[in-house]
């Protein structure tokens, strides 16, 4: 069976042995920190209006530090360096597409040199365990990397065959000035999935970090400078969406944005592009993925994918199984063996490789995951463990499970972005289908059968992007991943993740017949 490290981490016994196999190094609780301001022009900045932030510790509550306050200001000195830097006939542009390829190879061999600081300090600044930060989500940054590297001289037009004495061909040209939002989950990860396309085809790049998590990406704009990407090829500004967000998307000269993160905002990213210069725009939004689990499955195997579906990450995945839809010959034995899965899961300090799950990034997820439960208790869902406060500081929540939930709760229909499992009951294929599909959202789902005919027949039938079968969160560079319906459009990773960054020039040349 196809595995992959996220598979294979996934599963937290698992995730021990293989990290005494693969010698972890020890994190450092207190890593330190060496950039925290606005880096443009491959320099470091204060914000043009002095401004800082706090980014705060999540398993302590406490400040890490202060942090450049980016705004409209020093997006616009952003946007100036990335458009100087990519004029025809600057050393980027001039530069060959296999030599962007190997900046590409030796920005991830920089990554890989500080793997074991970069987990330590995502660990700090977000409260992601740190055995899941260094096995899982910088393996994903450096295979990303990588695999886009080879991209660099490989994505390119053809030679059509038109009518009459013609010459004529494509060429795939970047599209100029890139603007990237990132969200606060996985940092890294999605630093990665903008950066490799972009920088792959040749783009420039001005990257707003979440206010949340704004540390690792920072230390990653040094590695870019140290990897020796000319100035203002990228340029990264740590500050709030509606004041920096807001500037990028509005910007007359930003030629495209990418943004991952909520429907909501990506409603304000798509009317900004639309209002301003029509910038090309692709958005990784919301999801509320289904996770159908057949009356044939493997249930101690489905309970366990269900389990890490639901909970990986603090809940805090955009695709994560948050209906979980089991058929009803299993329901109770499922559900049971749920409840102690839920409960032998281990909550606490996160650079504690005995503990599986971390806090939540901050007080206002904190905050909405304990109103999403009430609000389930109150709706008449079965709570069936957890559903309190983990510790006595930091933002610790109990893994969570809700049992005989129905379709029209607002715990069933809302993304609640935490530990928060919810199972509902179905009796047929055509109804679990329908059911499934009955949401705004359409961003990700897995089926669990020994039926092979079955799990394409749901598969088939259900409208969301990405379809995992008998596997949860099986992600691979070469994969393309995007939402249907509110869950965004377009698509990152794969081949198909560098459409985005392209435009594709026709040139057509008239065959001049010589006089012999």
């Amino acid at each position: 069976m196809l595995q992959s490290v996220f598979c294979r981490l996934s599963r937290i016994p698992r995730v021990r042995r293989y990290s005494a196999a693969a010698a972890i190094p020890a994190p450092s609780t207190q890593p330190d920190i060496h950039f925290n301001k606005i880096f443009i022009n491959n320099e470091w900045h204060d914000a043009v209006s002095k401004k800082t932030f706090p980014t705060i510790n999540p398993t302590t509550g406490e400040i890490i530090c202060q942090v450049a306050e980016g705004d409209k200001a020093d997006v616009e000195k952003a946007v100036k360096a990335a458009k100087d830097a990519f004029k025809l006939g600057s050393p980027w542009r001039l530069t060959d597409a296999s030599a962007r390829g190997l900046l590409l190879n030796r920005l991830a061999d920089l990554i890989e040199r500080d793997k074991a600081y970069l987990a330590s300090l995502e660990t700090l600044d977000n409260g992601k365990p740190y055995h899941i930060a260094y096995m899982v989500d910088l393996d994903l940054v450096i295979k990303c990397i990588r695999y886009y590297a080879g991209w660099a001289d490989k994505y390119h037009g053809k030679t059509i065959p038109i009518d009459g004495d013609y010459f004529c061909y494509t060429r795939h040209e970047p599209v100029g000035v890139c603007g990237q939002i990132i969200p606060w989950n996985f940092p890294l990860a999605m630093q990665s999935w903008k950066l490799g396309p972009a920088l792959a085809t040749g783009n420039v790049v001005v990257m707003k970090l979440a206010e949340q998590t704004p540390l690792t990406a920072l230390y990653v704009a040094s590695l870019i400078k140290e990897a020796g990407f000319p100035p203002g090829v990228v340029n990264i500004i740590p500050g709030y969406g509606p004041s920096a967000g807001a500037a990028i998307a509005a910007h007359m000269d930003v030629d495209k944005v990418a943004f991952t993160g909520s429907t909501e905002v990506g409603h304000l990213i798509q009317q900004a592009a639309g209002k301003s210069n029509l910038k090309k725009v692709t958005l990784e939004l919301g999801g509320k993925s289904p996770n159908i689990i057949l009356s044939d499955a493997d249930v101690n195997f489905a309970v366990e994918e269900a389990h890490t579906a639901l909970f990986f990450n603090q809940g805090q995945c955009c695709c994560a199984g948050t209906r979980t839809y089991v058929q009803e010959a299993i329901y109770d034995q499922f559900v049971e063996q749920s409840v102690e899965r839920a409960k032998r899961r281990t909550v606490g300090d996160p650079f504690d490789a005995k503990n599986e799950q971390g806090p939540q990034v901050d007080e206002e997820q904190f905050n909405k995951i304990l109103g999403y439960i009430s609000t389930g208790k109150k709706e008449g869902a079965k709570l069936l463990c957890g559903g309190e406060v983990a510790a006595d500081r930091g933002y610790f929540i109990q893994p969570t499970v809700f049992g005989d939930v129905k379709d029209e709760m607002r715990i069933a229909r809302e993304e609640i972005f935490g530990p928060v499992m919810q199972i509902l009951k179905f009796k047929t294929l055509e109804e679990v289908i329908e059911r499934a599909n009955d949401t705004k959202y359409g961003l990700a789902a897995a089926v669990f059968t020994n039926d092979i005919n079955k799990a394409h027949y749901i598969s088939h039938g259900l409208r969301v992007g990405t379809v995992w079968i008998n596997c949860y969160d099986i992600f691979g560079a070469q994969a393309p991943f995007g939402g249907y319906k509110a869950s965004g459009n377009g698509r990152e990773l794969g081949e198909d993740g560098l459409a985005a960054y392209t435009e594709v020039k026709t040139v057509t040349t008239k065959v001049l017949k010589k006089n012999s």
